[in-house]
């Protein structure tokens, strides 16, 4: 099984211009490909396959992006195939159509090939940037890469590459676990263990304070640093040293939440995992039609339900734990864990499930243990 491994890198104020020099690169080139599609529809033509526009690229350089021969030429190249695929997957129905990468909204990263990484004890090199640090035997030697990528995420710089792991032999306990993950807690089990809202402790919410304060903040610099243009005020601003400062601590603060979330569900993961079930059984989301709900979608996105899931899945491959996902129509709140019978008239404010069975029961506990059961449902 290939799993992905990522490394801090420690590069030079030189080597760092020749990365953000790459990104550009990557970016520029999967815009260009965007364009030249969005222009051959227009016209009635083909989808044009990724061989082609590489092709048309490698002409270009020598006339008028003569610029990009000063990166490597795999960055170009993985950049085409990156926006061919995703307009492959919008014609499949599995994502929204393509967009142009903005300069500050999108992740800075490129592509390195794969053949051309070398890896020594405490660095490794990255073509046309040469051998940056890396903390000693961070990554293994003497065995295949897979898609390395080079990212920034707004203060450090990484490498992540794939690595194939040999699959552990784990004995696995009879037990089938339900997982039934909300806004109001992460995820409730059906063996009792219950995963909080991490957004909702002390720490998440002074940082959301804070971010909140430095956005206002930024704004109203930007309010007053508005372009006049013939005596009115234009939608045009003069960007500051203090806005640039400003922008800086609101990106770092979104850094700090977003890892934050993260270490949460990857330690909710383990722990499941690590009781060593048989079976794992979640109800499958429609995180997208959930989104539209405007009370909520705010709540959903910070929980990172589906972050969780894609987590839940591959660690339960890597220990040979079977992962089902419910049907999307089982009504795995709606049922009583002990008679069976269908409560059609439950409300999302009810908390509590009451069955007239005389169950009481956490309406959430009651999800999981349904859950549970739902091969034999």
């Amino acid at each position: 099984m290939i799993l992905a491994k990522k490394v801090r890198l420690y590069p030079t104020e030189v080597q760092e211009q020749k990365l953000w020099q790459s990104v550009g690169t990557a970016r520029f080139i999967y815009n260009w490909t965007i364009a030249r599609q969005e222009e051959n529809y227009k016209n009635d033509g083909k989808f044009i396959s990724d061989n082609n526009l590489r092709k048309e690229i490698t002409q270009l350089k020598k006339t008028e992006l003569t610029w990009l021969k000063e990166v490597s030429n795999n960055v170009a190249k993985q950049a085409v195939k990156d926006a061919c695929d995703s307009y492959k997957r919008f014609f499949k129905g599995l994502s929204d159509k393509p967009k142009f990468k903005s300069r500050r909204k999108s992740k800075p990263s490129f592509y390195n090939d794969n053949c051309k990484l070398k890896v020594k004890d405490n660095a490794v090199n990255i073509e046309k940037v040469g051998w940056i640090n890396i903390k000693p035997y961070s990554i293994p030697l003497d065995t295949k890469y897979s898609n390395p990528r080079i990212s920034f995420d707004g203060k450090y710089w990484y490498i992540s590459v794939g690595i194939e792991r040999e699959i552990p032999k784990v004995e696995l306990t009879k037990e089938s676990i339900g997982i039934d993950v909300g806004v109001k807690d992460l995820a409730i089990c059906s063996n009792g263990m219950t995963f909080k809202n991490i957004n909702k402790t002390k720490e998440v919410k002074r940082l959301k304070k804070v971010l909140k304060r430095k956005q206002r903040k930024v704004s109203r610099k930007y309010e007053m640093n508005k372009i006049e243009k013939g005596g009115e005020k234009c939608c045009r601003f003069k960007k500051t040293n203090n806005i640039i400062k400003l922008e800086k601590q609101i990106r770092l603060l979104h850094r700090r939440l977003t890892n934050i979330r993260s270490n949460h569900v990857h330690q909710a993961t383990n722990r499941i995992v690590k009781t060593k079930p048989s079976k794992v059984v979640m109800e499958t989301l429609n995180i997208k039609n959930m989104m539209k709900n405007r009370h909520l979608s705010k709540a959903i996105a910070e929980q990172c339900l589906y972050d969780f899931k894609v987590k839940m899945k591959y660690k339960c491959e890597f220990y040979g734990i079977e992962f089902i996902e419910a049907d999307i129509w089982f009504p795995s709140s709606k049922t009583c864990s002990c008679c069976g019978a269908i409560k059609k008239d439950l409300k999302l404010k009810d908390r509590i499930y009451q069955c007239s069975c005389g169950l009481k029961i956490d309406r959430d506990f009651n999800a999981s243990i349904n859950l549970s059961k739902y091969e034999l449902a």
